[in-house]
């Protein structure tokens, strides 16, 4: 599935809105988990996203689409799963789960609001969560989970035919951004555990570039968000200290970053991290 490898990876990162959404209150009871676990405090969950919204929106300056939550959607904060967005192009996925897949409506009509080519992943066959997604501004790299198989692997490699496209078994986790994210150019995050230290061999074994890589104690804190933005540099959205101390000092080690810590422990209660709660463009075009 390898297309041509025509990016730099110099526009990693770069970003002039988002698309996020709020949370519905069925998130504490309905939202799937992998495993039961602690309730989610839905006050603080919306603090939290509120911070996160407020970073993107106050601190970086972006343009932010912010969507109403759907009560009957309990998931529909995870916007990340159901649209992947390559420069002027975004496809509509078809997520894993069944009780998601009428989140894309929403997401569909913001992104031709702003005037993106849109393909729309329509085969009954195919699966995919945007979480599976690993975009390094050079190719994809799509994890084969339960919630993304190979033939929405395949729909992906169509619509971006400009890039090569390679995927990754996924066993332990949820997705492949649940160990790992680029926390900058040719930089990839990836959590220490057994599972995502051979998923990252298998993406350097599958590609023909050679990536840095930031290895981080807890795989949760690898998923991070990296955006360039012009006039503050490289930025990096990672987690708090007070949630993964020895991940964070790995992060502070990143001298050219502005380093934004975040909190986000009601939303990891039901799989949610930072990535998964945004959809990031960049607009080159006029609206």
């Amino acid at each position: 599935m390898a297309g041509l490898g025509l990016g730099d990876g110099g526009s990693l990162g770069r970003c002039s809105h988002a698309v996020v959404r709020s949370l519905s209150e069925s998130l504490c009871q309905h939202a799937l988990r992998r495993e039961k676990g602690k309730e989610v405090d839905f006050a603080r969950a919306e603090r939290e996203h509120q911070l996160y919204v407020g970073v993107l929106k106050s601190k970086l300056g972006l343009q932010v689409l912010e969507l109403p939550a759907d009560e009957s959607l309990p998931d529909c904060v995870f916007v990340e799963d159901v649209a992947v967005v390559c420069e002027e192009t975004a496809l509509i996925t078809r997520p894993g789960a069944p009780s998601r897949r009428k989140e894309v409506d929403a997401m569909k009509r913001a992104l031709e609001s702003l005037n993106l080519n849109i393909v729309e992943m329509t085969d009954e066959n195919a699966t995919l969560d945007g979480g599976d997604v690993l975009f390094t501004g050079r190719e994809f790299f799509v994890g084969l989970s339960k919630r993304t198989n190979q033939r929405g692997a395949e729909i992906l490699a169509d619509t971006f035919k400009d890039y090569a496209v390679s995927t990754v078994p996924v066993y332990d986790s949820l997705h492949l951004k649940s160990f790992c994210s680029m926390a900058g150019p040719n930089l990839i995050a990836i959590g220490s555990t057994e599972a995502a230290q051979k998923a990252l061999k298998t993406m350097q074994q599958m590609s023909d570039h050679r990536y840095d890589k930031l290895t981080v104690p807890d795989d949760a804190a690898a998923n991070c968000v990296y955006l360039n933005i012009p006039g503050k540099g490289h930025v990096l959205l990672h987690r708090a200290p007070e949630e993964y101390p020895e991940s964070a000092k790995v992060f502070e080690k990143l001298k050219d970053h502005m380093l934004i810590p975040i909190a986000n422990t009601e939303m990891e209660k039901v799989d949610g991290l930072l990535t998964c709660c945004s959809v990031l463009i960049n607009k080159t075009s006029e609206l």
